[in-house]
């Protein structure tokens, strides 16, 4: 039965970091309908920055954490205001072309200073917590605690802010912002800021428990993009649900079936769940 609740605790960290990844996607794609490709490289120039916060400066993780999310939502705006914003009336093709272009750029920017090599970052929640033989590490518990904390604080900011409200409004209906005044500008910069930071932070909560690698948002990205097919595009709640019954199905399929199953796991469900439901688990928008 223990074997069982461990599956439990790893199922439920992956989907919380599946969760925030793809959360930061869909609230961009629900608000500028842009599928940012680019993310994933946001993800891991985040884990880069809190590596470099913690090993290169000393700072303490929870210092480096907010540090990373800082400058991952200043370069995630500069992607907006340089690349995205130039691009809103051009065809939608371009879009998805400067984001790769974003995505391998970033991508080569952190190898000239950091190279290839596969990196270890620390953290001070080492410990294992054992209650009556499950073993619970102190790491994946914060990544737990972390996540559910966090949706809630932008559940709260998007319901019970003026800011929150305007980004809602842009996700409901873009002409009908417009004519009430909300400067969309504001909202686009506003909504991939929040979409960094979340990157940014769910980077430096798993890096200790997985390596920091120029590569590493490769697949997290593709499990993120089926997690917002998989709740319905723009959906918020299908994000954070989407990413629950992934972070599931590869805990469980990893133990039960084969580890070298638990990536494929993802994309089967995806075809399985669409096969029964086109517009997936959610309908789309923002709540």
């Amino acid at each position: 039965m223990n074997l069982f609740f461990q599956q439990i605790i790893n199922g439920l960290t992956l989907g919380s970091i599946y969760g925030l990844v793809a959360l930061g996607l869909t609230l961009v794609y629900g608000i500028l309908h842009v599928p940012n490709f680019a993310h994933g490289a946001l993800y891991m120039v985040g884990a880069f920055m809190s590596y470099f916060f913690m090993v290169d400066l000393g700072v303490h993780y929870w210092v480096a954490m907010a540090g990373s999310a800082g400058v991952i939502a200043v370069l995630a705006i500069l992607c907006e205001r340089l690349v995205f914003h130039p691009l809103r009336n051009s065809p939608p093709i371009h879009d998805k072309i400067a984001a790769i272009g974003i995505l391998l750029f970033l991508e080569a920017v952190v190898q000239m200073f950091w190279g290839s090599d596969f990196r270890r970052m620390t953290s001070p929640f080492t410990g294992i917590m054992n209650f009556d033989g499950l073993i619970i590490p102190e790491q994946r518990l914060l990544i737990i605690v972390a996540a559910f904390v966090l949706v809630f604080v932008l559940q709260m900011f998007l319901r019970k802010t003026m800011t929150g409200a305007t980004i809602i409004a842009m996700a409901q209906s873009r002409e009908g912002a417009f004519l009430v005044g909300i400067d969309a500008n504001r909202v686009a910069m506003m909504t991939f800021a929040i979409s960094g930071a979340l990157a940014a932070i769910a980077a430096t909560l798993y890096a200790p428990i997985n390596l920091v690698y120029p590569a590493m948002g490769h697949l997290v990205i593709m499990k993120a993009f089926v997690i917002i097919i998989l709740g319905g595009m723009g959906s918020i709640p299908g994000a954070i649900v989407g990413g629950m019954i992934i972070g599931f199905a590869e805990a469980f399929g990893g133990f039960y079936i084969s580890t070298a199953y638990k990536d494929i796991i993802a994309f089967g469900l995806l075809v399985l769940i669409l096969s029964a439901r086109p517009q997936g688990l959610f309908a789309k928008g923002a709540h």
